[in-house]
């Protein structure tokens, strides 16, 4: 909507700093400029149900955002955001973007107090049990936004996790070690 009202406005009060994402705030994580230790969060960065017909268009990357950050705060990881190091600029049409976009704008009213009001329970001590704890929420609380969707969403975040443990199994514990 912004791109249609304001198409010759542009940020130049930006401030060329790297800083960290307080805990407990949400930011809009971008998955073009992303870096992440794949040991620590990789179970958290599933970048949800993409693509033509999907409601959620072009939010991929702020669910993943919202989820791990959820994920590293009740893990106590630190988040960084900032200037991205390559720059990414191309021409896009404002009308196709409005209509990829549109229930994201309407959903996210409820999806962003939906993540900060979660909390997952203590004994949570991976990304791996924090994501698939969130993807029980998603089903449970967020099926009143679409029905259809949100349970799949939350089967795809259960999928993922499944998928995720095949292809990087736990090393085997050494006899006595802890």
């Amino acid at each position: 909507p912004t791109q249609l009202a304001k198409p010759r406005e542009r940020n130049t009060r930006y401030v060329d700093a790297v800083m960290t994402v307080p805990r407990g705030c949400l930011y809009p994580m971008c998955g073009m400029n992303l870096a992440f230790d794949r040991e620590l969060v990789g179970p958290a960065m599933w970048f949800g149900l993409q693509g033509e017909g999907q409601p959620l268009g072009r939010y991929d990357d702020m669910w993943a955002g919202w989820c791990s950050k959820v994920v590293c705060d009740h893990l106590g990881y630190g988040v960084k955001t900032g200037l991205p190091y390559v720059s990414h600029s191309k021409a896009s049409d404002p009308f196709v973007n409005l209509r990829k976009e549109y229930k994201g704008i309407f959903w996210q009213e409820e999806l962003v107090p939906f993540f900060q009001r979660l909390a997952p329970p203590p004994e949570l001590a991976s990304a791996a049990e924090v994501y698939l704890w969130i993807a029980d929420r998603v089903d449970c609380d967020l099926a009143a936004l679409d029905a259809e969707y949100f349970p799949r969403v939350a089967r795809g975040m259960r999928d993922w996790i499944a998928a995720w443990r095949e292809l990087n199994p736990s090393p085997p514990v050494a006899d006595g070690a802890r």
